[in-house]
C-alpha cells in the first residue's frame, strides 16, 4: 500500500504509527465495522466528523461506537449551534471521502475537538485518509499533532 498524506505527515513529525488495512464494504462503512476488521475495540477506533458552525468548519473526533453530541460540541466551540456538514461538502472541505476523513493531512487546518475519553486509552486508530486503512498511534501524539481541544462531545 502506498503511504497516504496522513502517514507522510506523521513520518515528517517523527510520530510512530502502524498502518492496518482492511477490506472495504461500500454498503457498510460504519466505524464499529472498521474496528472489528482491524481487530481493535470500538473505544480505540475513532471517527472524524465534519461539522459546520456559524461560518466555521470543525472536525469532531469520537469513538467508533459513540454518537457526536452536537449541543456539547457547540458549547465547547463557543457556538450557538452546530450541525453535521452535508455529505456533498465533505470532500471539498477536507480533501477526503466519507469513510476516509482524518484530521491528519486535511486540506485546511480546522479547529479540532476530541472526546475526552481519548485520554483514557493507550492507543487509538483513525482513518489513514482513505477507505481501507487505519493509522494506529499513541493518543497523546495524536492530540499534540492535531492541536485538538479535549472536551466531552460524545454520548
Amino acid at each position: 500500500m502506498t503511504k497516504t498524506n496522513a502517514a507522510r505527515l506523521l513520518d515528517t513529525l517523527g510520530v510512530a504509527y502502524e498502518i492496518r488495512t482492511y477490506e472495504v464494504d461500500e454498503s457498510d462503512l460504519s466505524a464499529p465495522t472498521v474496528a472489528r476488521k482491524v481487530g481493535l475495540p470500538c473505544e480505540q477506533v475513532w471517527k472524524t466528523l465534519v461539522v459546520r458552525g456559524d461560518g466555521t468548519v470543525y472536525l469532531a473526533v469520537v469513538p467508533a461506537d459513540a454518537e457526536l453530541d452536537l449541543k456539547a460540541l457547540a458549547v465547547a466551540a463557543g457556538e450557538r449551534k452546530v450541525e453535521l456538514a452535508a455529505l456533498k461538502d465533505v470532500l471539498p472541505l477536507t480533501g477526503y471521502i466519507r469513510g476516509g476523513v482524518t484530521v491528519l493531512g486535511c486540506r485546511k487546518e480546522y479547529p479540532v475537538f476530541v472526546d475526552d475519553t481519548m485520554e483514557l486509552i493507550d492507543r487509538m486508530a483513525v482513518s489513514a485518509g482513505m477507505r481501507g486503512a487505519q493509522l494506529v498511534l499513541n493518543p497523546q501524539d495524536y492530540l499534540r499533532v492535531t492541536k485538538a481541544t479535549v472536551a466531552r462531545i460524545a454520548r
